[in-house]
């Protein structure tokens, strides 16, 4: 019997009550299984070569190859999950990374060139368009970031300036840091894109708006004139998204081709502002949504191989003159491996709450509810921020916990580490996320919050209230986590307040205070996840002995950010010292509580070995032959000696330097 068949022998808890949980029900579950066992019974979508011995070119070639071919799988899968939630999936770090490793070149195309039209264009333009994004008779790409601009949308330098006299706009990219740079699918495969440009009718300009504009020629692929397009090169990682670049010189496109369903321009010039300046940010709220739970499933892949490995792998000697023990018995390792487990959770659930909140918010009929419509924005700028952080963060210690194995290609971290470190930059830095969440609740210290900061509105009663409770009980910690906040926002609001009664220009005092705001906005959105963990738990059905499991996790959850950020919640939680110490305590004693469900727990996370394509985090275990198969596939060892030896190492060792 393996290692990991004794792991699982241990397990206390239904591993499919977790696995219904964390895909949302049952029928989730069984809709996922189904697709994932029919895209993956296709051997055209396996690789032939090992995509990381193919050239940069040939890499592409197969990756856009297999792209089609699972598009079109895709369309004739089994079950009525609906055709998108089947697309949803395939673009994500789900099955469809099982079969595209390094990115996939028509993801944009589904991911944010569909729903742009769907929620930016009007019945006519979607009667136009749609049909053809979906059945990809067109295929898209969203063209916003600039190469001198990102996240602050109103320094993009690419125009549109509109003629009446032909009721079309001119498309110009004035300078070279107005290029369009990092569009996913731009460099060699859209042949359309939604493009963010400056407005400009009647001398005027209105800001950013998005323009549907065709980029190739259907038949040929050839650019239109006034277009210059291709690829940006290689890249840290997702090398075939075929990011690229993007510039125009004097390309006109009919006054049609403006997505028109929030703001017109009409025939004769005239601009017909928005009901609300926001209404048009829905497609990059919407790929915030995406990106956070597809950054959850990045990590939960993660955080399977390290606690699979960590089974397997024997170290040293924690008793001198003992067998070498699981190195997942060391307390050091635990501390490493355990945390991002239980962040699995308090960010799948984050997850689900904010693609709720989504979808109240923008299916309300036809119209899109704007009394909630700030709360999800900085809700998804502070979830989006937190989940792309810490993942990234906890993977790189998850690989460390693997020790040099973890380097290896074959491990699977590098590539999961450079997709979640893409992350961090794309659909808004980070940085710039936060700033936005921080200005969201200075004005809800000031006014008075509602929904996730409604706490805000209750300055006197936190102040005055009494810190008292067990360290131990949950909501306790949620209170501490709480006060935190609440006191991390007063200590930004009066920064902000002290900079501007000295006579400080309010635009350079929320600079000089911009640390402080950021923190501000990390507290927030760490109570947020941690009050959302505490309500799911709460509200979910399931058996008590699950429920333990679960709640040993909310447990390390809440405990282990206190401890990261001890500081905070001595300065503003009222924890003391000795509180810091009993949770210290409470930490160990929850790694011995996770510790014989480990494995159980990560095999509820329900990943084939397809998709987490790792030599090390195998279901069966047998991590060394793997390692060693995966090593004689080199196609450096097909033969013994190299033609390089004879072209340059033999005469090097002959020349007696």
């Amino acid at each position: 019997m393996s290692i990991l068949q004794e792991e699982r022998k241990n397990c206390t808890f239904n591993r499919l009550e977790i696995t219904n949980l964390l895909d949302g029900s049952a029928k989730a579950t069984e809709n996922r299984r189904e697709l994932e066992r029919f895209i993956l019974s296709f051997p055209e979508l396996q690789d032939k070569i090992p995509i990381d011995y193919l050239s940069h070119e040939d890499r592409y070639a197969e990756e856009l190859r297999k792209a089609c071919l699972l598009i079109r799988k895709g369309f004739e899968a089994p079950g009525n999950d609906g055709q998108a939630n089947t697309m949803r999936y395939l673009m994500g770090a789900g099955v469809g990374s099982a079969v595209l490793k390094e990115g996939n070149p028509l993801a944009v195309h589904f991911v944010m060139f569909v729903p742009t039209i769907m929620n930016q264009g009007t019945p006519e333009q979607q009667m136009e368009w749609l049909s053809k994004a979906w059945n990809c008779e067109i295929v898209g790409t969203y063209a916003q970031t600039e190469l001198g601009h990102g996240t602050f949308l109103r320094g993009l330098e690419t125009t549109a300036t509109y003629d009446p006299t032909t009721e079309d706009f001119v498309l110009n990219t004035p300078t070279v840091t107005a290029y369009k740079w990092w569009p996913g699918g731009l460099g060699k495969t859209a042949n359309h894109a939604v493009v963010m440009a400056q407005l400009w009718t009647k001398g005027k300009c209105h800001g950013p708006h998005p323009f549907l504009v065709q980029l190739r020629d259907t038949d040929t692929h050839e650019p239109l004139s006034g277009i210059d397009v291709g690829e940006i090169g290689p890249k840290m990682g997702l090398n075939t998204n075929d990011n690229g670049y993007l510039g125009f010189k004097s390309h006109r496109i009919p006054r049609t081709a403006m997505l028109m369903k929030y703001s017109q321009v009409l025939p004769d010039g005239t601009y017909v502002k928005p009901a609300h300046s926001k209404l048009s940010y829905g497609t990059m709220v919407f790929v915030r949504v995406v990106i956070v739970s597809d950054a959850c499933q990045q990590l939960m892949k993660a955080a399977t191989i390290a606690v699979r490995y960590s089974c397997v792998r024997k170290q040293s000697e924690l008793i001198p003159g003992e067998p070498e023990p699981q190195i997942i018995e060391y307390q050091a390792q635990q501390a490493k491996i355990f945390p991002p487990v239980a962040a699995c959770f308090a960010l799948k659930f984050a997850a689900f709450y904010i693609i709720d909140l989504y979808q109240e918010t923008t299916q309300r009929g036809e119209e899109i509810d704007l009394d909630l419509l700030p709360e999800l924005h900085a809700l998804s700028c502070g979830l989006k921020a937190l989940s792309t952080t810490d993942i990234g963060q906890f993977v790189e210690v998850l690989r460390q916990s693997c020790g040099g194995h973890g380097y290896m290609s074959n491990s699977n971290f590098p590539r999961i580490y450079s997709q979640v470190q893409a992350a961090y930059t794309y659909e808004g830095e980070n940085t710039v996320l936060w700033l936005q969440v921080a200005r969201h609740l200075i004005k809800s210290y000031k006014n008075g919050g509602n929904y996730t900061s409604s706490y805000l509105s209750e300055k006197e009663s936190i102040r005055s209230q009494k810190l008292s409770g067990n360290i131990y009980d949950p909501y306790f910690l949620e209170t501490v986590y709480r006060r935190t906040a609440f006191g991390l926002v007063k200590r930004a609001a009066a920064e902000l307040d002290r900079l501007t009664a000295q006579g400080m220009n309010p635009h350079i005092a929320w600079n000089k205070a911009s640390v402080l705001l950021i923190d501000a906005a990390k507290g927030h959105s760490r109570y947020f996840v941690v009050h959302n963990f505490n309500e799911k738990v709460a509200s979910i059905k399931i058996s008590q002995a699950t429920r333990d499991v679960i709640c040993h996790l909310r447990d390390l959850y809440l405990v282990h950010g206190i401890l990261a950020y001890k500081g905070d919640f001595i300065m503003f939680g009222g924890l003391s010292d000795l509180d810091i110490v009993g949770l210290q305590s409470r930490q160990s004693y929850l790694f011995e509580q996770i510790r014989p469900n480990a494995v159980s727990i990560v095999d509820a996370f329900d990943i084939r070995d397809e998709i987490l394509n790792s030599t090390l985090g195998v279901a069966n275990g047998d991590v060394y032959n793997r390692l060693m198969e995966e090593a004689k596939n080199s196609p450096l060892n097909l033969t013994q000696v190299h033609s390089s030896f004879q072209n340059y190492l033999k005469p090097f060792m002959n020349a007696h330097l």
